[in-house]
């Protein structure tokens, strides 16, 4: 997505990329987790990316070149969006949603938010990031109520919802065990995944 010379290009704060996850949503997915969460639910897997400053400052179009190539790279089924919280950055997110089905990609997001309170939303940016997305999981993350059946899921309120025909519902990928992905790249150990308490243990011991 290239836009003209005389429009200033977009900034987007960025906590974390991972090029290529299957631990975020069906299929080999590119993940971008936003730097910055207005809500603050008890026991978040990702503390560090509540505040809104913090993480590193991309231009969309840096953004959406990575992810151009790991679709090239690694034949990614689409892109997940977390955080932090994407529909705090709600502009920013829906561009990454065009550019991602302009790759022919699908797009999940994952919101602390009921689909509900969205819908009701005023913001166009929130509606449109709605209009973008193909499957939104929704709602807070409740410490005390593990998933333990459906994949990717956090925990047991929250909802998968199919907003478009890009993805199945009856897919039996969200039925499968779930993964934790480690990486160990220059020195810095990062961890992606289920977000229980079994990574909160694995995560200690490492």
């Amino acid at each position: 997505m290239t836009l003209p010379a005389n429009v200033s290009q977009p900034r987007l704060q960025v906590a974390q990329i991972v090029p290529a996850t299957e631990a975020e949503g069906p299929g080999r997915r590119f993940a971008l987790w936003f730097q910055g969460c207005p809500l603050r639910c008890p026991g978040c897997c990702n503390p560090e990316m509540l505040p809104f400053v913090g993480g590193a400052e991309l231009s969309l179009d840096d953004i959406v070149s990575q992810m151009r190539n790991a679709k090239d790279r690694h034949a990614l089924e689409g892109i997940t969006l977390l955080g932090g919280e994407p529909f705090a950055h709600a502009a920013h997110a829906a561009a990454l949603a065009e550019a991602a089905h302009g790759l022919e990609l699908s797009v999940l997001v994952f919101t602390g938010y009921r689909l509900e309170e969205l819908r009701q939303s005023s913001d166009k940016n929130v509606n449109l990031l709605l209009e973008r997305t193909d499957i939104l999981v929704d709602g807070p993350y409740h410490r005390d109520e593990p998933e333990t059946r459906r994949r990717w899921i956090g925990s047991a309120n929250q909802r998968g919802h199919f907003l478009s025909e890009r993805c199945d519902p009856n897919d039996s990928r969200w039925l499968m065990p779930n993964t934790l992905e480690i990486r160990l790249a220059e020195g810095l150990l990062t961890i992606n995944g289920f977000p229980a308490k079994q990574a909160a243990g694995l995560w200690k011991r490492l």
